[in-house]
């Protein structure tokens, strides 16, 4: 496996690393159903319960992270994709990407899933690689056994997963770029 880096993918205008789920419950439901109304972002086709059901697989990836070693210091991580996938570009009305040396972070505080998050957890069983979260080292593995999604499913046809997730539980590496975003809240 050659050098991969991180990529975060977001609304230009809002500004990176925003977290539905760093959110109280009912102010993060109240973003959701804005999104749903306005029906121009991949986040509008969400399902009702979609935030508990993400509460609950973020709870869960924390713990078996935690299980294998990790040390998670956030309740709820942020999310990034290792490697690029700029499909995810089209999530957004105006999509952003950032890109982020992956010798920048701790590998004790971050985890990964062979595809995003939601289907990787919820499709448990239905694939080798899913169900699990994976640490640095694993994942290698796994993208030697079973390369990168962005490059064998770019299209989608061959499953929900077209990228690996990298689920960041640490601030740290990030404090410049979440200043940036607490800026563009004010």
């Amino acid at each position: 496996m050659g050098r991969l880096d991180l990529h975060h993918y977001y609304e230009r205008d809002l500004g990176p690393f925003r977290n539905l789920s760093d959110l109280p419950a009912a102010e993060a439901e109240a973003v959701q159903q804005r999104l749903r109304e306005r029906g121009d972002v991949f986040a509008s086709q969400r399902s009702p319960d979609y935030l508990s059901i993400r509460r609950g697989l973020e709870q869960r990836a924390r713990a078996l992270f935690a299980d294998k070693g990790g040390r998670p210091v956030r309740e709820r991580p942020h999310y990034m994709t290792l490697g690029a996938c700029p499909w995810l570009l089209d999530w957004y009305r105006r999509g952003q990407e950032l890109t982020i040396g992956l010798d920048r972070f701790d590998p004790a505080a971050i985890s990964f899933t062979y595809g995003d998050l939601f289907p990787a957890m919820r499709l448990a069983g239905q694939r080798p690689y899913w169900g699990q979260v994976y640490t640095l080292d694993e994942i290698r593995a796994v993208i030697e056994e079973h390369g990168l999604p962005q490059e064998w499913n770019a299209d989608g046809a061959g499953g929900p997963e077209r990228y690996i997730e990298a689920q960041i539980w640490d601030d740290a590496p990030l404090a410049g770029h979440l200043a940036m975003t607490a800026q563009a809240q004010v």
